[in-house]
């Protein structure tokens, strides 16, 4: 293996690596070694070799103790040549024989002389990389094979193996191994661990076992069987870490993978990513024929012949999502990261592997697995510069070489330069550095450079970098830089973001499923975490999002709407951070983006949208009533979803919003009541008469919330002695049933969701009336039983819909001529100061953030509007059905009704029942306060309170007995 032809012992071949840094940690070595040394007849060897070996001793505990431990083994490897220290290794290691427990501790030890020589070599100047590399590979394929034959043995012994090993069927017929990553390229870091990904001909496995013996469960004892042989530590220490995750979708199969099942993933669900490391792959272990039979047939999916646009930038997208020159932190020696950090050996890696998978389906003399092959390769066929290629050969060497002297301070699996001066000058040491300044600036000149080799790659196009750092979700594990990008975007529980990303990535989702979607998400990833992480509560935003992303039947059309249109996209992220209604609406049905993708989604809400017409016009072509209300479903979520949207977000104010939702709701009410009509009618046959359907309350006044109830009431008028044709119903049966129908058709829920809670108790007589109530006995109640609050309620009743615009317009004068009709001897004023007093008796006020009940709340304001209108109706002043119009006299009212509305608005968009905003995140309490004009969440708090204060004050003196006190001047929340 060593290129010079004559055989040295390494003792006088090997060179110091540089200076001693902890010369009392290599004094304690020597004074030990001599005495065994001076015991054992090689003190002369001992001391040739020691200006060599004292560097190690003074720089890596590990690699002291094993000289310490096993000074017959340094012994042993200083002695003979390199290349047949290796050879020994080798041959004893495929020579182990029996089950675990006898090889278990042989191999350890074996791997302790391994790891020795490859340090003594290595730091001696002895090796190269290719020969540390190569080292380390091929002790790892002869322990693998010893490993199964062990745990082979062990089931053979069991009986549920009945076969008898076979020179190229392996010890298990139809199982075999693939090397993957480093192991597979023979380029095998010091203390790496090692990626093995298995699987199983179940046709040729089935013959070598037992007839009772499951095939699956024969296979996963196997796989974890040598896992644990290789893995465990004991008090010789350990093999190799194994790990068999870089297998299909490793969180959804089991450690073992039918070839058939792994070859249908690849080629319906396999990412780029995956197809990279495939360049890698070789058979290490098994059944060697059904191996190459496994690689043989991967050989169209790892290599494209033909690349479409999108491939190809989906492939270019594994590079740009590492491309994390925008962090703003300059490349610095201390915890640089050799192998995932900026400039890093996986920057060099990523450099080839990326226009390998664009140019090697075309050009097979591309499709080398090492890394310094591939660039001489790309070199050779003139993609790449030669200048370039070299550079990056150069680089690659050194960070390898560097990450090894790492790894041998305490053999443990890290890539980064110690941030501890002292740990980082041992590093030097072992690299041949003496002056730890002058090392740390030329560890960051050969990052530097590699990174700007690396930005050159695909330079244009679209960036899929974060401004926060890499975003990198390929492989089976968590990349640690990603991880610590997600922390510093705000995310609390950065790997269970990691995960379930890469499980998006893996086609776990119908989103995803399709290889068009994920591409899509490939570009769409980077964009959706840096939009959650603007939102100020990326947690809340990211669970709310996976809700939705989740349940679409569909991704593409939905993903490339929002690559296109960023601000929408910023948006929706924007309101699911503090909008839990809206993430749900999504969550539940996501087909409530579709109204997203209408021209009219971000048009301003009090143009003229046609959409009670669409509603109509798609209700009318539904076959029959049902499918009349779902229609209306679907149409009333998006725009509930779009006006949610444009409340949140501040595109619209709080009139123009409650507008908004109460237009929706006649639209509802002008589709559906026709629609409960023609059923009624269907059912009981045609009627000669007249029906009106009347909004209250809020939905009356246009000023609905997305929480608002609807509060109505119907009227109708008949001939005497009218009968249904069919039926025979009378005319209070028959409109008691179209009423029924229409209160169905409002308020149940169908699998397009639901539309209201509807609430007739507002209506004469109340809920011991008939729910339909006919005209003449509307205008007799309100001649001569209604009481004040009831007045009240009619001065914002509205009609919405009649069956004849005529009798809508006789019930519209009815209404207001109740109202203006006198009530001698009434004291309206006292009637409203005892129902306001009733209500602070019966109906507290759940918090301070009930914005209605509190004393100075909207119930204060609503009161004396309605109030003023009776007032109004009485002296033959015009009405009006808008609070704030009626509180025009009463300025601090009508301020303390606009800033509790406007908070009420945004409260109910983004929250169903009470909520409590003291508890959401500060990005809502801040928007909350905005609404209201103040200058921050706490200031808000005492301004409200302070308006609240002047509002009951301004209603007490409203409706005082002289009931027009002066009113007190007005004053901004803010």
């Amino acid at each position: 293996m060593p290129d010079n032809e004559s055989s040295v012992p390494l003792y006088r071949d090997m060179k110091p690596a540089g200076p001693v840094v902890d010369a009392a940690a290599a004094e304690r070595l020597l004074e030990t070694l001599i005495q065994t040394a001076d015991a054992d007849g090689w003190r002369e060897t001992l001391d040739t070799a020691w200006p060599a070996l004292a560097p190690l001793a003074g720089a890596s505990p590990y690699l002291a103790g094993l000289m310490r431990r096993r000074p017959d083994h340094l012994r042993r490897l200083l002695e003979a040549e390199a290349a047949d220290g290796l050879e020994r290794i080798l041959r004893e290691t495929d020579a182990l024989d029996g089950q675990p427990d006898d090889v278990r501790a042989p191999l350890r030890v074996l791997k302790a002389d391994l790891h020795l020589l490859t340090a003594l070599a290595d730091t001696g100047g002895v090796w190269g990389l290719d020969q540390v590399t190569g080292a380390l590979s091929r002790f790892a394929d002869a322990a693998c094979r010893a490993a199964l034959r062990a745990v082979a043995a062990e089931q053979r012994a069991r009986g549920r193996l009945i076969v008898t090993p076979d020179e190229t069927r392996g010890p298990i017929p139809g199982l075999f191994g693939l090397a993957m990553g480093k192991h597979g390229a023979h380029e095998l870091n010091y203390s790496s661990d090692i990626d093995i990904s298995l699987f199983f001909e179940p046709r040729l496995m089935t013959l070598a076992l037992r007839d009772d013996v499951e095939m699956q469960d024969f296979a996963n004892r196997i796989g974890k069987g040598l896992a644990t042989l290789l893995s465990e530590r004991t008090a010789d220490g350990y093999v190799f870490r194994v790990d068999l995750r870089l297998r299909p979708d490793p969180s959804s199969t089991p450690p073992v993978v039918a070839a058939p099942m792994a070859l249908a993933y690849y080629e319906s669900v396999g990412q780029n990513w995956e197809r990279a490391a495939f360049i890698k792959a070789r058979p290490v272990l098994g059944d060697a024929r059904a191996a190459a039979r496994f690689l043989k047939a991967l050989v169209p999916f790892v290599w494209r012949r033909s690349l479409d646009y999108a491939a190809v930038l989906d492939i270019q997208s594994i590079k740009k999502q590492i491309h994390v020159h925008k962090t703003g932190e300059g490349l610095q020696a201390a915890g640089a990261n050799l192998k995932l950090g900026r400039g890093g050996i996986r920057e060099i890696e990523f450099y080839a592997q990326t226009q390998q998978l664009i140019l090697g389906g075309r050009d097979p003399g591309l499709r080398a697995g090492r890394t310094l092959e591939a660039l001489r390769a790309l070199a050779a066929a003139g993609h790449v510069p030669q200048v370039v290629a070299e550079e990056l050969s150069a680089a690659y060497v050194e960070l390898r070489g560097l990450e090894h002297r790492v790894q041998m301070l305490d053999d443990e699996q890290t890539h980064r330069l110690p941030e501890d001066d002292g740990r980082r000058a041992a590093v030097a040491a072992l690299a041949g550095w003496a002056d730890l300044s002058a090392f740390d600036d030329h560890v960051e000149a050969l990052l530097a450079r590699v990174n700007a080799r690396y930005g050159e790659l695909f330079e244009g196009g679209e960036e899929l970098d974060s401004s926060y750092g890499s975003l990198v979700f390929t492989g089976v594990e968590n990349d640690p830089e990603t991880l610590a990008t997600l922390t510093r975007m705000g995310f609390t529980e950065a790997a269970s973001v990691a995960d379930t990303i890469r499980s998006w990535h893996h086609g776990r989702i119908p989103a995803t499923r399709t290889e068009r979607g994920r591409e899509l998400f490939t570009r769409l990833a980077p964009r959706l975490l840096e939009a959650l992480a603007r939102t100020g509560a990326p947690d809340d935003a990211f669970r709310r999002f996976a809700v939705f992303f989740s349940a679409l039947a569909a991704g593409v059309q939905v993903q490339a709407l929002f690559l296109n249109q960023p601000k929408l996209f910023g948006m929706v992220l924007g309101v699911m951070a503090f909008a839990p209604r809206l993430a749900r609406t999504l969550g539940r049905q996501p087909a409530a983006l579709d109204g997203v993708l209408d021209a009219r989604f971000l048009t301003d809400l009090s143009e003229e949208s046609g959409l009670t017409e669409q509603m109509m016009r798609e209700a009318g072509e539904s076959e029959d009533f049902e499918g009349a209300m779902n229609a209306v479903r679907r149409l009333h979520r998006e725009q509930m979803f779009r006006i949610g949207i444009h409340a949140l977000t501040g595109r619209a104010g709080p009139e123009a919003a409650g507008r908004a939702y109460a237009a929706l709701a006649d639209a509802a009410m002008r589709t559906l009541s026709p629609a409960a009509l023609a059923e009624t009618e269907r059912l009981g046959g045609a009627f000669a008469g007249a029906v009106a359907v009347v909004a209250l309350g809020k939905a009356g006044s246009r000023e609905m919330t997305a929480g608002s109830d609807l509060d109505l009431m119907t009227l109708y008028e008949a001939p005497p002695e009218a009968l249904s044709e069919i039926k025979g119903w009378s005319a209070e049966v028959f409109y008691a049933r179209f009423t029924q129908r229409l209160i169905a058709a409002l308020s149940a829920h169908t699998a397009e969701g639901g539309l209201y809670e509807v609430d007739m108790r507002l209506r004469p007589t109340g809920s011991k009336g008939p729910v339909s109530v006919r005209l003449s006995a509307f205008e007799d109640y309100y001649a001569s039983e209604a009481e004040t609050w009831e007045f009240m309620v009619l001065t914002r009743a509205r009609v919405v819909w009649a069956s004849d615009p005529a009798f809508g317009a006789k019930v519209a004068e009815g209404i207001e001529a109740a109202l203006r009709r006198p009530r001698p001897g009434v004291d309206v004023a006292d009637d409203v100061r005892r129902m306001r007093a009733l209500m602070d008796r019966e109906r507290r006020p759940h918090g301070f953030w009930d914005l209605k009940l509190s004393p100075g709340g909207q119930v204060d304001a609503e009161f004396t509007a309605q109030f003023r209108q009776l007032q109004a109706a009485a002296a033959g002043r015009p009405l009006t059905l808008s609070t704030l119009e009626a509180l025009s006299g009463d300025p601090i009212l009508a301020e303390a009704w606009r800033v509790q509305q406007r908070l009420a608005h945004l409260l109910a968009a983004a929250f169903e029942g009470r909520v409590d905003p003291e508890v959401e995140p500060a990005v809502f309490q801040l928007r909350l306060a905005e609404a209201a004009g103040a200058r921050d969440f706490e200031t808000l708090k005492v301004e409200l309170g302070d308006l609240r204060t002047r509002a009951r004050r301004a209603f007490e003196r409203a409706t005082s007995p002289a009931g027009d006190g002066d009113s007190e001047p007005s004053r901004s929340i803010s």
